[in-house]
Order: structure tokens, then sequence, then C-alpha cells
């Protein structure tokens, strides 16, 4: 792995012996360097917010409402036999960083085709969609820019603008006005930063309002369209598609293959100059390991199936209305789904473990956000639509989540 200014090696002179560690004070513990981590592990306990890996099987029996496969393509036979065959061609890795040894003509194939399906000038592939939002905000900003955050914000765009170094002005959610005014008096470079739908609630963000507050005052607009790609859009192309601002030059988007492409990886769209920039710039591309060739090839024939089948975006959209209409004709309170989530609110935090345990021994697998993970302090299940549901499985699933549902 590189190094940003590693010191040049003296080849003459002999290589120093290994320093000894220091030895420890007799009688001290060494396992207590890090006691503090069970002094956390209590207070997580205490506050019953501890997270556990739950290993699936290959073939899970539960009916999954809990994850983003929102098209059904991440075991459509095409997307597998695209992932296995990119495997067989060019390894299990891509051998390096994208500069290096990591870029093969598979990533660039799908970088030219996500881009037109997107309706931007390029595209450059990353390993994840967090480590697009990393880039994206840290190359372009510097010192002295001004990044307009929305509140509702997902966490990698959150880190993105904690590494930046800029000057970050968090706006209330969903308010373009108030970018407007945070933008207003501002000299220099600036940008505002939002997802296109909001991960927790499923609401979309007015995003033709907030690109006119952006250009008002000559600010970038950068939207994580990771809720969006697949679903809304004609065909799936997306929410700044949808909002008519996809190729303009003052719009850059980033996006996520492991959601409605059923992959592994994440894009930034924009004007060519953009890309490049980040080619040259951007710390989470220069220094990781290219996205590895079956996810490459898994997100590129699921792109190809989507240009094929348009219909998956409409399906899932519907779903998501049928869910969300059913559950609060019963009387629960949901918000409507813009995309494909469906946030249903719970009484509190127990309340909301409890149904989501009770939903999956039920044979339903749904999500289940409190706080500290979601900042307005309400607990609530996230469900997610999927194109490939069947009726029956629908009935199912608004079934099991009304028997389980808590006292208000």
């Amino acid at each position: 792995m590189p190094q940003d200014s590693a010191p040049p090696l003296l080849r003459d002179a002999p290589p120093a012996p290994p320093a000894e560690p220091p030895a420890a004070p007799v009688g001290q513990d060494r396992r207590a360097a890090f006691d503090w981590i069970d002094v956390a592990q209590t207070e997580r306990q205490r506050a019953g917010l501890v997270r556990t890996l739950r290993p699936r099987p290959a073939r899970s029996p539960l009916l999954d409402l809990a994850g983003n496969d929102y098209l059904g393509l991440a075991r459509h036979p095409e997307v597998t036999h695209g992932a296995a065959e990119a495997a067989h061609r060019w390894g299990a890795g891509a051998t390096g960083s994208r500069l290096v040894t990591g870029s093969t003509e598979l990533h660039a194939h799908l970088e030219t085709e996500l881009a037109a399906f997107c309706g931007f000038e390029a595209a450059l592939v990353l390993s994840s969609g967090y480590a697009a939002n990393l880039a994206a905000v840290t190359a372009l900003t510097a010192p002295g820019t001004l990044v307009v955050s929305d509140a509702g914000n997902h966490a990698s765009l959150i880190d993105g603008c904690r590494l930046s170094r800029a000057r970050v002005a968090v706006a209330p959610h969903a308010d373009p006005e108030a970018v407007r005014t945070v933008l207003t008096g501002h000299d220099g470079r600036a940008l505002a930063v939002t997802d296109s739908v909001f991960s927790v609630d499923g609401d979309a963000a007015p995003l033709p309002e907030l690109a006119a507050a952006c250009r008002s005052r000559g600010a970038a607009l950068l939207v994580d369209d990771a809720h969006g790609l697949g679903i809304l859009g004609e065909g799936g192309r997306g929410a700044l598609s949808a909002a008519g601002l996809a190729g303009d030059a003052d719009v850059v988007a980033t996006v996520t293959l492991s959601k409605s492409l059923g992959s592994q990886g994440g894009a930034v769209l924009g004007p060519a100059r953009v890309i490049e920039h980040l080619v040259n710039t951007a710390r989470s591309f220069i220094f990781d390991t290219g996205l590895a060739p079956a996810a490459v090839g898994g997100a590129l024939a699921a792109l190809r199936l989507l240009v094929r089948e348009p219909d998956r975006a409409a399906r899932t959209g519907q779903i998501a209305r049928e869910l969300h209409g059913r559950l609060t004709a019963a009387g629960l309170t949901a918000v409507r789904p813009d995309a494909a989530v469906i946030s249903v609110r719970a009484p509190s935090p127990e309340a909301a473990v409890r149904w989501a345990a009770d939903c999956r021994a039920a044979g339903l697998a749904v999500g289940c956000f409190r706080p500290p993970s979601v900042p307005d302090g309400i607990s609530r299940l996230r469900l997610t639509a999927r194109a490939d549901l069947t009726q029956d499985q629908l009935d199912r699933a608004v079934g099991t989540i009304l028997a389980t549902a808590p006292a208000a």
C-alpha cells in the first residue's frame, strides 16, 4: 500500500535491530490495557444497545423485508452467472488498487454503461458506496470550503464531511431555504450534500429546490442516490434523472451497487473533469484495492437486465405503496414511502426490539431502528419492498406485522 511521505531508504545503512517491546511493570496485567472495552460493553448492555452478528444460511427460511435487494436481483440467474463468469475470467480479486493493477476492462464497461444509464458524462467505480461518498466529499472540498449537510444524511456522508477539513454546517432536514440561508454570505467554494432518499424513513429530498438554492449562491450539489437508483426515474434511472438534474455541470451523484443492482461496490457519477479529479485526489479510491471482478460482473449483468426489464422499478414502488396503505389502514403509523423503504413507528425502543424479534420468530425478517441510530429519538421498524415479492408473500408479511404489533 503506498504511503503519503515515506522517507527515502538508506541503502548503505545496516538494518536496524528490531525494537524490544517494553517490559510490563512487575505485577501489572497486560490485559488491563483494554479493560475500558468491558466498561463500554456493560453500558451498552444496560442501555439495550448491544449489536450482534447473525450469520444467515445460504437459503434462509425467513421472508426478507429487511435487506436492500430492491429489485430482487441478488440471486437472479443472469446476475449470479455474470459474477461467476467474471471471477473465472478475471480472478477472485482485483489484485491491487485501481491505479496499479486493479482496473480491468470490466470495470471500464461498468463505468461507461452506468454513466450512460443514469445520464451522466462519466463514472468511477469504488469498492463500496461508503468509499464512494468519502471520495466525493473529501475530493471536492478543502479547508475553506463550506459544506452544507442535511441533518438526515447517511453516516458515510457525515464521515466524509468530518474528513474533509472543510467548514461544515448542518441544515434542517429537507429544507432548501435553510440551505440557501446558510450559503448566503459565504465567499468561496461551497457544496451542498444530501441523500436522495433517506434510509431511515424512506422520504425523498426536494432535489429541484435544493439545486435552485445551490445555484443561487454558486454552490455545487452532491447527491447520494443509493436508495433512488433502480427505483426512481424512468426505468429506475435514479432520483436525479427524475428531477431533471442528471448530467448537469454542477451536480455529482454517488450510488451503491449493493441495493437495486444486487451486487457490491459503489460509484461516483458526474462531469468528466470531476471524475478525473477524483482519480487523482480521492484517497478512498487511490489507496484502496479495486472492486473484485465478481462484484463488477454481477453489477453489470444486473444493470443490463434492468435496461431490458424497466418494469421492475415500478413494481417495487407499487409494493411499497401497498405495504404502507395496508398497514396504515389497520391503524399503524407509517411514513409514506417515496421509494422502497417503509418506516413503521413503534411506541418505544424496547417495543421495537420485541416487535422485530416476534416477526422473526414468525418467519419474517424486518429492520429495527432505535436511538442512537435515529436522531429524532423515534424507534421504528424499517421494511423494504422487493420487486420479486408475490402477492401471497405480501399478504403474509402484512399479517405477521399486524399480528405481532405492540400496543400503543
